[in-house]
């Protein structure tokens, strides 16, 4: 049997002495230490193949780049534990009994780690390993090496901007310009100078040349963000910049050409705006050439536990702050629908890391701070088939959905305004759930 180079972190003195003496007795060498200082430092030293430890070590160290493989040791049977310690990137589990022969088959189990070289950005932009998430990457990944226009659908904060980014990154357009524009965020009348540019004495204010973004991303990407927010003056001058490869500055009379991947997104449905005539239909089917839609967080529940990870390690890191949250933290962020998605959960990660007065974030300083409470657990729910987060968060959306129909009732459109949810989003669960 394969002897091991055992980190074995536990600040209960009697519990890691026992331990110590059931891995040597394997022929194992076994460092131990009881803090989290500690284990850095023997992990920066490389002096272990495999670390064991308890859950709320194992999740402060689960993070670290080029790291062994870390086996938890559960004092308790307990599924949403599990489920949060795997989503942060935990290797593998030991449940109690710890006797040993589970302790001894979770060492063969253990494999080392593949090297992290410089993580690309598609890959630190999307955090999560859930199935939404890998299916986007995927197609992130096939769209990135053509030359077409993308679409990206989706609510605020789920990182639109980001995933046009990662196509950017992606593309052998890399190395060029990527240049982003909030179509929402600049009155009409500037607008279309910030796009095309305009020639010195087009208008009053005109006092030199301006280079506009489609010009300024010459063979890169321009992103326009909230492109259905755009005047129908101006998205009849999009349209024929995208026919013709050529853009024409305000005042000018010459025309530019230009190589310019586009990419725009909205959180408008574009087919209702075209019906209500708000939106040219010529230049949606121009856009909508490959629709790429980033799901909302409360829709991929399994990836909070890891992005929750992932924020408290950056701002840690930005803070210079030594923070990591404890297991039941985890799970009760896991438990929350986030209707701002990705970005509420990052500022309230963020808001945590920086009030935090220790370590490690418990879950009555996150009550404390955010409000954000634990999921009740009633005695009918101790087996582990009930304690799906998943399953708890659909029940949770399909009552939320029947009291807000009733107190409008059946207003689906008021309904959708008191769930801070879009009203097509709001028909897609009532037909998902069977609400009528």
């Amino acid at each position: 049997m394969t002897a091991h180079r055992v980190l074995l972190l536990d600040p209960d003195d009697e519990a890691r002495r026992a331990l110590h003496v059931v891995l040597d007795r394997r022929g194992n060498s076994v460092v131990a230490a009881s803090e989290l200082d500690s284990a850095k430092r023997h992990l920066a030293a490389a002096d272990c193949d495999v670390v064991m430890a308890t859950p709320e070590l194992a999740l402060a160290i689960a993070g670290i780049a080029d790291r062994p493989p870390i086996i938890a040791m559960l004092p308790a049977r307990d599924g949403a534990l599990a489920k949060a310690l795997l989503a942060a990137g935990v290797d593998d589990l030991v449940l109690p009994p710890l006797d040993e022969l589970a302790i001894n088959l979770a060492l063969q189990r253990a494999r080392p780690r593949p090297l992290q070289t410089a993580e690309p950005p598609l890959e630190s932009a999307l955090v999560g390993d859930g199935p939404a998430m890998a299916k986007l990457r995927a197609t992130i990944k096939t769209v990135a090496a053509t030359k077409t226009t993308v679409l990206i659908l989706g609510e605020t904060g789920t990182g639109k901007e980001l995933v046009a980014r990662a196509i950017h990154e992606s593309s052998p357009r890399r190395a060029q310009k990527f240049v982003a524009i909030n179509c929402a965020a600049i009155p009409a009348p500037l607008l279309e100078s910030e796009l095309f540019g305009h020639a010195r004495g087009a208008f009053t204010d005109a006092v030199r040349d301006k280079t506009g973004l489609f010009v300024e991303a010459d063979h890169g990407t321009l992103f326009l963000d909230e492109v259905g927010e755009l005047p129908l003056t101006l998205q009849a001058k999009l349209l024929r910049v995208l026919q013709e490869s050529e853009v024409r500055r305000v005042g000018d009379t010459e025309s530019i050409s230009i190589d310019v991947r586009l990419i725009a997104a909205t959180l408008r449905d574009l087919m209702a705006e075209v019906a209500a005539g708000r939106f040219r239909e010529d230049l949606f089917y121009r856009l909508n050439v490959v629709p790429l839609e980033v799901p909302p967080l409360r829709d991929r529940p399994e990836d909070i536990a890891q992005l929750a990870t992932f924020f408290t390690a950056r701002h840690a890191a930005r803070h210079d702050r030594r923070i990591s949250l404890s297991a039941e933290v985890l799970a009760s962020l896991s438990a929350q629908t986030w209707p701002g998605n990705v970005r509420d959960l990052e500022n309230t990660i963020e808001r945590l890391v920086v009030l935090a007065d220790g370590p490690v974030i418990e879950q009555a300083f996150l009550e404390a701070v955010t409000q954000l409470r634990a999921p009740a657990v009633t005695t009918s729910e101790t087996d582990d088939n009930e304690l799906s987060i998943k399953k708890a968060t659909r029940t949770l959306e399909q009552e939320l959905i029947r009291r807000a129909l009733g107190v409008t009732q059946g207003n689906r459109t008021n309904a959708a305004k008191l769930l801070e949810i879009s009203h097509r989003a709001l028909l897609y669960k009532m037909k998902e759930y069977g609400i009528s």
